[in-house]
């Protein structure tokens, strides 16, 4: 058990770059060293992996490309589907959709649902505080959950546990990359994966769409409603939108937590940080710890990427994990942690780590938004321990890394 000392008050002196101890990656894999073979390669299967930025925001702005990986083939295949979820859509029918539901994301509407994160944080503290202990896994679930379900509008489930029908989804095994070589997926886990599609439309789908027929809401499933969707287009709309805002921010609060916990520096410049420092911080470990570490996409022309020509129907797999730590774009001590690090002009402090392009995370205010607010609400208490921190593992089918078992213990100290 680590026992953390209370936040000391902010020095008089500029802050340090980069911080002292821990500063590096917790999350990069074992030999995800940025490569010095190029901006591009080819593998043994054809796939043209792009490791260098200014490539990758290449790829991610072209036009000449369309989303690979992930659940967008999955689906493109689902039955009855007359048009696919946004985030998979292409051309003119994709930005005139992203325009048309921008509202739900911008910084005004974000501030809209500042109350219902900050009292939905409160209440999750306030349980840690009551049990002693929790996995600091578990409560980021929950708040994402929660969060996303509002924006969303999957809030009329027909029983508890919208958060394991939705994970159900990404801990299937597997392997998104098109053509990498699957397991054998049995008769039973084809059934298994039937039931939980089946479960998530009967118990949180289904009742959405009905009480919002009743009364439109202001939220996403009512948007789609009054474009006429249907209720399978709906359904995969609720699942794209659900794992992407979900999924991705349970795991990058814990990644988060882990590094303001475990660096008192840090942490105190965080706690006493203004929004804009505060949120500079958390940028800069999000672009350290991305937690879709490769995008794909396959090129629907002819290319030039690199230097590298890319025939027309190639696979490309963007390396977010490489790209963000490139020197040429983000300076020296590329893998090290500093906040508000001078970036060139037109770079996001995240980096790739949300995408670029057309499309690039709708979401990315809302993450940070609601990480922000149940970060610093946590971290004010003087008394919060770890009691065990994170094991790390990979999920393949999204890419990403996996943070299981963060302990946490917070006693009866009042907060700072």
């Amino acid at each position: 058990m680590t026992t953390l000392p209370s936040p000391d008050p902010r020095p008089d002196q500029p802050a340090r770059c980069p911080f002292t101890g821990q500063t590096a990656s917790l999350t990069r894999r074992d030999g995800a060293a940025p490569s010095h073979r190029g901006a591009v390669e080819v593998d043994a299967r054809g796939v043209y992996r792009v490791h260098e930025f200014q490539a990758a925001r290449e790829v991610l702005r072209s036009e000449a490309v369309r989303q690979a990986g992930f659940m967008s083939e999955m689906a493109r295949e689902v039955g009855g589907l007359g048009r696919p979820p946004v985030l998979f859509e292409e051309g003119e029918t994709h930005h005139e959709m992203r325009r048309s539901t921008a509202r739900y994301f911008t910084p005004t509407h974000v501030e809209g649902y500042q109350p219902m994160i900050a009292a939905l944080a409160d209440r999750l503290i306030a349980d840690l505080a009551r049990r002693g202990e929790a996995n600091l896994d578990d409560l980021s679930l929950r708040l994402a959950v929660n969060v996303a379900a509002q924006v969303v509008g999957l809030t009329s489930s027909a029983l508890p546990g919208l958060e394991r029908r939705v994970m159900a989804f990404v801990e299937g095994g597997g392997d998104s990359e098109p053509g990498a070589p699957q397991p054998p997926r049995g008769r039973l886990e084809s059934l298994r994966q039937q039931a939980n599609l089946g479960l998530f439309y009967l118990l949180d789908v289904k009742p959405a769409i009905q009480a919002r027929r009743r009364a439109a809401g202001d939220d996403l499933i009512s948007h789609l409603l009054s474009r006429g969707y249907s209720d399978v287009e709906i359904m995969t709309e609720c699942l794209t939108y659900g794992t992407a805002g979900m999924v991705t921010t349970r795991e990058f609060i814990s990644a988060a937590a882990w590094h303001l916990l475990t660096n008192p520096t840090l942490r105190a410049d965080y706690v006493h940080g203004t929004e804009k420092e505060r949120h500079a911080i958390l940028h800069e470990i999000l672009r350290l710890e991305p937690v879709v570490t490769t995008l794909y996409r396959r090129a629907e022309a002819e290319l030039t990427v690199g230097g590298r020509t890319v025939p027309a129907g190639s696979l490309l797999a963007l390396n977010v994990q490489q790209a963000n730590v490139d020197p040429a774009v983000v300076g020296e001590g590329a893998g090290e942690l500093c906040p508000a690090r001078p970036l060139p002009r037109g770079v996001q402090p995240p980096v790739l780590a949300f995408g670029d392009g057309h499309h690039r995370c709708p979401g990315a205010f809302l993450a940070i938004r609601e990480s922000d607010v149940f970060l610093r609400r946590l971290l004010l208490w003087r008394d919060l321990e770890v009691v065990s921190e994170p094991r790390v593992s990979y999920n393949e089918v999204v890419k990403g890394y996996e943070l299981r078992g963060f302990r946490v213990r917070l006693g009866g100290g009042a907060a700072r």
